[in-house]
């Protein structure tokens, strides 16, 4: 982007400037030039900032857009776009936005976490992070599952980074966000479409396409949300052991139900019943992302998926699983994410490579199996 953009960029978006610099604010909403929140630590507040009127807003937003080859118009209403810093910025303009300029910012953060920032955090154990640390090195396929600001971004920044460094990794993303620490990364992003320069769109499929031929070991689909969701399958069952992408859901079954039905989006014509199966054998483990009402983001389930049953239901365990025990006096939830005693099927892989997670350690805590039990 040129500095003239930036320049301007940042001249028009003054009024929320101190609350992009922010480093504890993780998001910015503006709904209209006068009705401004953030999210910090998971939870959202107002602020006073505003902008002068409607007007100067929109400037901002049309800059936005000019920078990165779109128009934001009456014919063209919506906007997802990147601005100078990374920050992700979604725009929705009148007469689709009744409060007038609708904007979120979901902030860029620099600061690189891995599982011991996890494990400081409290969104996972020391056996959760090394159980997860031995499922990288092997190789696991792995979908990071969850709602809107849970995490998934995160987690999956962390995990990528824990392939062994002898290893090729393809990303492909909408907008490019994650900055995975591995010694050989590259990354693609897609292209939208802009019929008055003539150019052409170019998606997450054409670049899975490329991707396969460019001998990657392992493909990151930064988010599934469209038929793309079967070539990360197929990529996951032809030889990139390890491939992982993210989607939206609320639990690890949810979430095979939503592959599942992301693969159907698309003009394929293989049935429904060889799409579960697919997606039942596939995929490995599925990492669970939740944010909590009281703001804090914790990885809920580690689970292993084991197939679809005689009825065609998907059979997923979990291995571990998030508990909560209490609640302190700043309405912070106490818990723990703990063992929940199923021993995965691939264990015996662990053993064989001599890796350093033994057995007991699957093993749950007595306090915790009434919970356990009242959770299944």
């Amino acid at each position: 982007m040129s500095s003239v953009f930036q320049d301007a960029i940042s001249t028009l978006l003054a009024p929320i400037g101190d609350l992009l610099k922010d480093p504890s604010i993780s998001e910015v909403m503006i709904n209209g030039p006068f009705d401004i929140f953030i999210e910090r630590k998971g939870l959202v507040y107002r602020v006073p900032n505003k902008f002068p009127d409607d007007e100067s807003l929109m400037a901002s937003m049309r800059a936005v857009a000019q920078s990165v080859g779109r128009v934001i118009d009456s014919d063209n209403p919506r906007l997802d776009a990147r601005l100078p810093d990374g920050s992700r910025i979604a725009v929705v303009i009148p007469p689709m936005a009744k409060a007038g300029v609708t904007v979120a910012i979901r902030k860029f953060s620099e600061e690189k976490l891995g599982l011991k920032d996890l494990i400081n955090f409290g969104s996972l154990s020391p056996d959760g992070a090394r159980f997860l640390d031995c499922c990288m090195y092997m190789g696991k396929n792995t979908l990071v599952s969850g709602g809107t600001g849970s995490g998934k971004t995160t987690m999956l920044n962390v995990l990528g980074g824990r392939m062994p460094k002898t290893q090729r990794l393809l990303i492909i993303e909408d907008a490019a966000e994650l900055q995975i620490k591995a010694e050989h990364v590259v990354q693609f992003e897609t292209r939208k479409p802009n019929k008055e320069r003539g150019i052409k769109e170019v998606t997450i499929r054409d670049l899975m396409e490329s991707a396969l031929r460019l001998r990657p070991d392992r493909i990151i689909v930064g988010e599934v949300r469209g038929p793309e969701a079967l070539d990360l399958l197929n990529a996951m069952g032809t030889g990139h052991e390890g491939s992982m992408g993210t989607v939206h859901a609320n639990s690890p079954v949810d979430a095979c139900t939503r592959l599942e039905t992301l693969c159907l989006m698309g003009e394929t014509k293989i049935p429904p019943d060889a799409i579960r199966k697919m997606v039942g054998s596939a995929l490995q483990l599925i990492v669970q992302c939740s944010r909590y009402h009281d703001g804090g983001r914790r990885t809920s389930h580690i689970s292993e998926v084991l197939g679809v049953d005689e009825h065609g239901r998907y059979v997923v365990r979990d291995i571990f699983r998030w508990v909560q025990t209490g609640k302190d006096e700043n309405g912070k939830f106490i818990g723990e994410m703990v063992p929940t005693g199923y021993v995965p099927t691939f264990f015996e892989e662990f053993v064989a490579n001599k890796l350093p997670f033994p057995r007991a350690n699957f093993k749950p805590p007595e306090w915790a199996l009434p919970m356990l039990k009242k959770a299944s």
